[in-house]
């Protein structure tokens, strides 16, 4: 039975799926019961362009000029090896198969293939979804900044999931924070006095209770603080919960214009898969938030204080911690002020065994400690005794070295005591270059029931300066190979140069230095404190007012 036969249009008009023939004229031939069911266009004589969709026409039109052209089967437009195509027809789906008869007319059998087409668009939709998801994590993730995570959730959800967002935080006293977006559009925030139990499931969502379905929920009732101004009319809402760690992060509010199809059931299951990412961004965000605040005010009773002059004595003070990223470390420095004119002011300079954010914290109950001992500052053995005993009564294993220097004004000159705890010895630096060890020494603070120190006195005559260092500075690795020490013949060396100059001079000058020398290597935390007596010449400044260098 050939292709042309009569045979074979009775096999093809009985078929019990959509059977067209068209003749090389384009009209329709035979046109089985199926088809007509499909197509009630469709009657033997009519142009096949009038009686089917226009995909399908212009398949036929391509496949005849293809045949027409004799272009080789490999270079055909198709969407197999047979030429099939595939295209809507009403609310279905159909793909479409030619065959050549002898006589030139093509036959095209059609088959359902609307639940294969619903699948694909299932996946399809399923797959865009999870790139959606996955690269809406990674944008929400990238920032710790909360602010910036509810501008991008709000952008996300306008552009992809409806025609404007609302990102709404728990209230801020008595104010709800509101990012608003709309689609193609930049977030908004504003802070608004409103009411969210007038918005159904609003007040609900951010509590965190289960959402309100989208049908419940009366686009008409919607109050104008809602609606963006770019948005012509609502014709659907979704609220959503913004899940968070523990507590809830807000609320989502999804809009659509009275064009815009309502929002389907699983459309709002994907609103909450979303959401869900995005609240625990913004909790996280929060949290950080919360955390750098706290950690912020705990830092700021750990960092060294800004020196400057206090009762005639000059002061300066230089840190720098062992890690760059880090601010707080093992050294530390106080100056404490005489509390009655004549008395001497206090300076405590000392290094907490170890380095980083325990050893800081060990810096602040000693500076703690310290301070509650201030009565007592003019015994300095007594002072670090009473130390002594309360590191060895607490938990920590860690010890310390120090220096107290009680520093008062005699006349033009400063008198000094200085009393090391198991310290490297205070350089004086005298004004005409010269280098002094100050003979004080002691035991180290925290490891024995009993400690022993000396306490000499020294005068600092105008232009003269004491320098107190870690051994951070001295023992820094560096130079040319990148394991030498720096050492206290260095050390000294860098000081010699800082004669007669101002103290927050020499602080920077020795900082340059040991910088250079340690490069980008790995150091310990560095502290510098250098008390000096002013020279009572004049200053030479540029206007009158800048800091100027000390002159003879």
């Amino acid at each position: 039975m050939t292709s042309g036969s009569p045979a074979a249009d009775l096999r093809w008009s009985e078929a019990p799926y959509p059977v067209l023939s068209v003749d090389p004229q384009a009209r329709l031939v035979i046109v089985n019961e199926a088809a007509r069911l499909v197509f009630p266009r469709a009657r033997p004589g009519a142009p096949l362009a009038e009686a089917v969709p226009a995909w399908l026409a212009s398949a036929h039109a391509r496949h005849v000029f293809e045949d027409a052209a004799g272009v080789p089967a490999a270079r055909r437009s198709t969407d197999g090896a047979d030429r099939a195509v595939r295209g809507p027809v009403g609310e279905g789906s159909f793909e479409a198969h030619p065959t050549v008869r002898d006589d030139g007319t093509v036959v095209w059998w059609l088959v359902d293939d609307t639940g294969h087409q619903r699948a694909r668009d299932a996946l399809r939709t399923e797959r865009e979804r999870t790139a959606f998801l996955v690269r809406s994590s990674n944008l929400l993730l990238s920032s710790l900044n909360l602010d910036r995570c509810m501008d991008v959730t709000a952008q996300l959800a306008a552009e992809h999931l409806a025609d404007a967002a609302l990102v709404i935080a728990p209230a801020h006293g008595s104010e709800l924070p509101v990012v608003t977006c709309v689609r193609g559009g930049t977030p908004s925030v504003e802070l608004l006095a409103v009411d969210p139990g007038a918005v159904p499931g609003l007040a609900e969502a951010l509590q965190g209770f289960p959402p309100v379905p989208s049908r419940w929920i009366d686009p008409g009732a919607a109050p104008a603080w809602l609606v963006p101004d770019d948005l012509d009319g609502v014709g659907s809402i979704v609220i959503t919960p913004l899940p968070g760690h523990g507590v809830p992060a807000g609320a989502l509010v999804l809009l659509r214009g009275t064009d815009a199809p309502a929002f389907t059931e699983s459309e709002e299951v994907f609103a909450r898969l979303f959401a869900a990412r995005a609240g625990a961004a913004m909790s996280a965000a929060r949290l950080y938030a919360e955390q750098a605040s706290i950690t912020d005010t705990l830092m700021r009773e750990l960092l060294p204080p800004v020196l400057h002059q206090v009762a005639g004595v000059e002061y300066a003070g230089g840190y720098r911690p062992a890690k760059d990223h880090e601010r707080v470390g093992g050294d530390f420095y106080d100056v404490h002020p005489a509390t009655a004119e004549g008395d001497a002011s206090l300076v405590v300079f000392g290094d907490v065994c170890g380095k980083g954010l325990e050893a800081a914290v060990m810096t602040g109950k000693i500076r703690n400690t310290l301070h509650a001992l201030l009565p007592m500052a003019d015994d300095h053995q007594r002072m670090l005794s009473l130390l002594n005993s309360a590191l060895l009564n607490s938990e920590s294993t860690r010890f310390a070295t120090m220096v107290l220097a009680s520093a008062a004004r005699d006349g033009n000159n400063v008198r000094l005591r200085l009393t090391s705890a198991g310290h490297p010895a205070p350089l004086v630096l005298r004004s005409y270059g010269r280098i002094e060890p100050a003979p004080t020494k002691g035991t180290l603070v925290g490891v024995l029931p009993d400690i022993s120190t000396e306490t000499v006195s020294v005068t600092l005559a105008p232009g003269d300066a004491c320098v107190l260092y870690t051994d951070g500075i001295s023992e820094a690795r560096g130079g040319p190979m990148g394991d030498v020490m720096f050492g206290e013949e260095r050390l000294r060396r860098a000081l010699s140069e800082c004669a007669a100059i101002p103290a927050e001079a020499v602080v920077e000058h020795v900082q340059m230095i040991a910088s250079q020398w340690v490069g980008g290597g790995r150091h310990d935390d560095m502290a510098i404190v250098v008390i000096s007596a002013p020279r009572t010449n004049h200053l030479s400044a540029v206007d009158g007012h800048t800091r100027g260098r000390f002159t003879a």
